[in-house]
């Protein structure tokens, strides 16, 4: 079945982009390119020291030698254990995840001869053990060539890991920004065949300010959700765990009816050679015929055209027929075994912490004044001195005694007149009275009308409605029952 790391998460990058990681983990993008004179290295985490080590993995120095898999890259070539590094720096990102920054993808056959190994089985191999893949391209140059189209194509079964960024979307106007993001959403489209649509982060991430500032606040709000999707790796690592071991079972018991089926098929004596070959052929209809006879989906089969690749190096006499009792097994775990599992998982993570990934750029999405929306929305007016309400509140008061006030107050049947003018659903003006009714009489005086058409502006410039009143928004008269 493999491997699963439980340690730490992993983070893997495509292509090479030492910028990005290092805007990640907040270090000197050029003490990083010196580190690492390799384009195939991993960051991953170490205490500090005066010098930060660099790991070369090869034959003759086993750097790391217990990781897990290390005996598939020997068996790759030992041209890619000259061209992979580890660097071991002492911060914080790195302690919750590590970096694996993977080469530039080259043109046409240079991908396969120049690089003197299976590039595409490297990328898969640490799809399948990593916990987010992310897909680096350049806004200002965007090219899809076929061969990254391979590489992205070599990644399928692991399309929930994948996200998207489109990097360097400051040096574009807007209107080029919207067609170069439409034309990598179609490109991805005929690449990643899932009905889901791929989430696509746009931005600019590295320290230098913004050449053209115009999308600012996009690609704030966009770095915020990458960042919260990183943060949240730690945190639901071992469920991810748990889920890829559910698919290497399925994949499993989908590798054992093959085989047994091939094995049915062949002859006992004679004509071996071209039964293997027309079966071989033939195996999508293998493929369908399984899928008939014992309810799987298609989505569990492996790839058709690695497996006719593989099975033609095969000696089909050499097959097991199918073991029952094994396969029995297997169900067993996925329905018994697999729900324990879950039930444990979520219960140990229940009475631990709340694991994020913190440090580095990740610092900055904490709160602050340079905190995503802050000063915004809801937000404004959260450092001063004055009500911030108090200066639109004279252009509100002479609504609020056109609406009949009585005693200083009006009803809320007066006030829905009015605020149906905005236009708003009656579900968000329910909420938007809710939260101006401060002191819960079902009446409105003077401050809470005010509050409320200061709600209802906020709600139509764009902004979201907090869920409970900002104390900075409490009406000066009502902040004495406090």
């Amino acid at each position: 079945m493999g491997h699963v790391y439980t340690a730490r998460s992993l983070s893997c990058f495509w292509p090479h982009s030492p910028g990005f990681a290092a805007h990640l983990i907040r270090t000197d993008v050029n003490l990083l390119a010196r580190l690492l004179t390799r384009p195939f290295y991993v960051c991953c985490f170490s205490e500090p020291a005066e010098n930060p080590p660099v790991l070369v993995f090869s034959p003759l120095t086993p750097s790391l030698a217990g990781a897990p898999g290390r005996a598939f890259i020997y068996s790759i070539c030992a041209l890619l254990l000259a061209r992979f590094m580890c660097a071991q720096l002492p911060n914080p990102v790195l302690d919750s995840i590590s970096i694996i920054d993977t080469p530039g993808i080259l043109s046409g056959e240079k991908q396969r001869i120049s690089r003197g190994y299976d590039f595409a089985a490297v990328l898969e191999w640490f799809a399948e053990r990593v916990d987010r893949i992310i897909l680096l391209f350049d806004a200002h140059k965007l090219d899809i060539s076929d061969e990254f189209s391979e590489v992205i194509k070599a990644l399928k079964n692991h399309e929930d890991k994948i996200r998207v960024v489109l990097n360097k979307a400051d040096q574009i106007e807007t209107q080029q920004l919207m067609r170069v993001y439409g034309a990598l959403m179609w490109s991805l489209g005929k690449i990643i065949n899932t009905p889901e649509v791929v989430r696509v982060y746009i931005g600019s991430f590295w320290s230098h300010p913004l050449l053209i500032p115009d999308n600012r606040k996009l690609f704030e709000a966009e770095e915020q959700d990458l960042f919260k999707d990183i943060q949240s790796l730690p945190r639901n690592a071992a469920l991810r765990k748990l889920n890829d071991l559910i698919k290497r079972a399925r994949l499993a018991k989908v590798h054992a009816y093959i085989i047994s089926s091939l094995k049915k098929e062949m002859p006992n004596v004679f004509g071996k050679e071209s039964k293997k070959k027309e079966l071989v052929n033939n195996l999508g209809e293998i493929y369908q015929k399984i899928e008939r006879e014992h309810q799987i989906s298609p989505g569990d089969f492996p790839n058709l055209r690695k497996m006719q690749e593989l099975l033609q190096t095969q000696d089909f006499s050499k097959f097991q027929a199918l073991k029952p009792k094994l396969l029995d097994t297997v169900d067993d775990m996925l329905a018994n075994d697999i729900a324990r599992l879950m039930v444990m998982v979520r219960q140990e993570e229940s009475l631990m912490p709340a694991q994020v990934v913190k440090g580095g750029a990740f610092d900055g999405t904490m709160n602050g004044p340079f905190g995503h929306g802050y000063g915004e929305g809801a937000g404004e007016g959260i450092d001063d001195v004055e009500w911030v309400v108090g200066k639109d509140k004279p252009t509100y008061d002479e609504i609020f005694y056109t609406l009949s006030p009585v005693n200083g107050k009006i009803t809320g049947a007066n006030a829905k007149k009015e605020m149906v003018k905005s236009k708003l659903p009656n579900t968000v003006l329910g909420k938007i009275w809710k939260l101006a009714d401060v002191d819960r009489d079902g009446l409105l005086d003077d401050e809470e009308f005010a509050l409320a058409n200061h709600l209802i502006k906020v709600k139509l410039e764009g902004h979201e409605l907090p869920a409970d009143l900002p104390p900075h928004l409490v009406p000066p008269s009502k902040r004495r029952h406090e």
